[in-house]
């Protein structure tokens, strides 16, 4: 039997489904913080993109896990996606990931399982570059392809980053280009182009352990990174925890090949409408062009294995940048923050 095209097999136009955010933050509203226990340092209370917990000795762990649906129709390019999706949480709260388990959810009884083999390989090739071992994992039988990690990593208590560590005058720099969620509209139509679609793969398995590296070089104090919510969704992470405002620059954002186009073209995944939807109340600004219009749109693009948010003293972003750079990143200052009106995004 010949494989299906994987983003076939991934419900909602072949794109990492992931819970809206406003439906995300109802739903946990009900459930009881654990802040209560001693061995908590930060839980879900601040939308940290992982969990950090005192370990033994003098490091604590780092915990996530991480989930998604096929973007691309290579399995050994979709496990390595899957799996450098799922370990950039732990390089987001300052840590560096150890050790991993593999999720697997297939469709065992109608895809072949060499299908499922060469997803695992793209995944072990990931963990390998990072120093990451899968030491194992669980499967299950599954009508939609699914794959990822729950990875443990470590950190020095002191060096934990946080949505709750920025500060006011601080610049944001973001490490990778934005549109993978475009971008996976247009793939899954097949009206994106080879080199598009490279670009995207080559950008989506890029680890974002040498970006926190340079940031830790120039005084980061907090960081995220760039998934589902969006640029904006997580950049309003940083700001309810750190109760801050910020101001978007949206020409300096940098835009994988073939995002603009697409998403002129209306290839938007229903999951980049929701999140542009859940932050237009926290947004000030006069009224947009139609270009600054689509830049919003890419702003709030759902993305997989994108980019660190880093928030750095003002006085080093251009350093910063220039050092990303210098590592193949198409990193940019895209925001400042400021104690001015907290919780806004002005653009």
């Amino acid at each position: 039997m010949s494989p299906t095209r994987l983003t076939e097999l991934a419900r909602g136009g072949g794109c990492a489904a992931k819970m809206k955010q406003q439906d995300l933050v109802e739903v946990l509203a009900q459930v009881p913080p654990c802040t209560t226990l001693p061995d908590v340092i930060v839980d879900r209370d601040h939308g940290d993109d992982a969990a950090v917990v005192r370990g033994t000795g003098e490091r604590a762990l780092v915990l996530t896990t991480d989930v998604i649906a096929p973007l691309v129709d290579d399995p050994e390019a979709f496990g390595a996606i899957a799996a450098t999706n799922a370990m950039s949480d732990v390089w987001a709260m300052g840590g560096q990931p150890r050790f991993a388990l593999a999720l697997a959810f297939y469709p065992a009884d109608t895809e072949p399982l060499d299908q499922l083999a060469a997803i695992l390989r793209g995944a072990n090739t990931a963990c390998d570059r990072a120093g990451v071992a899968v030491v194992g994992g669980h499967s299950v039988k599954d009508p939609e392809c699914k794959f990822g990690l729950a990875v443990t990593g470590e950190v020095l208590p002191h060096e934990v980053l946080s949505n709750r560590t920025a500060q006011a005058g601080q610049a944001v720099i973001l490490t990778k280009a934005l549109g993978t969620g475009v971008l996976s509209q247009a793939i899954k139509k097949q009206l994106a182009s080879s080199d598009e679609i490279a670009a995207a793969i080559a950008s989506m398995t890029t680890l974002n352990r040498e970006a926190l590296a340079v940031g830790r070089a120039h005084g980061i104090t907090a960081c995220t990174d760039v998934t589902g919510f969006g640029l904006l969704g997580h950049l309003r992470n940083i700001l309810r925890g750190s109760e801050l405002s910020a101001d978007v620059a949206l020409a300096e954002l940098p835009l994988l090949p073939g995002a603009l186009a697409h998403a002129a073209a209306g290839l938007i995944p229903g999951g980049s409408r929701a999140n542009r939807e859940f932050v237009a109340p926290h947004l000030r600004h006069e009224p947009l062009s139609a270009d600054r219009d689509l830049l919003l749109t890419l702003a709030t693009d759902a993305q997989t294995s994108g980019g660190l948010l880093l928030c750095i003293p003002a006085a080093n972003a251009d350093r910063c940048v220039a050092d990303l750079r210098a590592l193949g990143l198409p990193a940019a200052r895209v925001a400042t923050l400021s104690d001015r009106d907290p919780g806004t995004i002005r653009l």
